[in-house]
């Protein structure tokens, strides 16, 4: 798997583009800034935007790749991120560091690995913190715009419900989009989104 996203993220062009996730900037641009945590970030178009706009940005992935073009690019844009090479099995939060905000875009971890992994975000949101989320439902196996053909990589309401238990869901919404995200994500596409809120 990490094999297959360095091959992806060490292509000339960004694999999702250079814009940042329209879910997460339609949110990110109503709150106050802070400092926020994205993980599995890719090429950093999401992490570029949050310091572009005043965010103290954290941000890891376990593709070399993926940090390189994510620095290239804050450089381009001349802001600073903290990007680590980490995989999501490993991550262990600090217990000095709390985060305004978690974004979470298309984190397509191993289901097995999610639960764990997803009560550890719940750990490290400051209270009045929020999750910010959008990944593929099991329901893009009827589509061809990109994602796992996993069935258990994709998401439904019940798994969010159970996976982000402790926090406080603003809104859970599954909807088809269409999606202009570089050249993996193109076309219609079945997709689920969060907001979450830790009390």
């Amino acid at each position: 798997m990490k094999e297959f996203w360095d091959a992806r993220y060490n292509e000339e062009t960004f694999a999702y583009g250079i814009n940042p996730n329209e879910f997460f900037k339609e949110n990110i641009d109503k709150l106050p800034v802070g400092n926020i945590l994205l993980p599995a970030e890719g090429e950093g178009r999401n992490a570029v935007y949050a310091a572009r706009k005043g965010w103290q940005v954290t941000a890891f992935d376990f593709s070399v790749s993926a940090k390189i073009k994510a620095m290239k690019l804050a450089e381009e844009h001349g802001v600073s991120i903290d990007f680590k090479v980490l995989d999501a099995a490993n991550f262990q939060p600090e217990a000095n560091i709390k985060y305004d905000v978690v974004g979470l875009f298309y984190a397509h971890i191993p289901a097995e690995l999610r639960l764990e992994f997803h009560q550890k975000i719940v750990q490290i949101v400051k209270n009045s913190g929020y999750v910010i989320f959008e990944a593929f439902h099991k329901n893009q196996l009827n589509y061809l715009s990109g994602g796992p053909k996993d069935a258990k990589m994709l998401f439904s309401k019940e798994e969010l419900e159970q996976e982000f238990a402790g926090l406080k869901f603003l809104s859970i919404e599954d909807k088809v989009i269409n999606l202009d995200e570089g050249l993996y994500h193109q076309g219609q596409g079945y997709v689920l989104r969060m907001i979450a809120t830790k009390a």
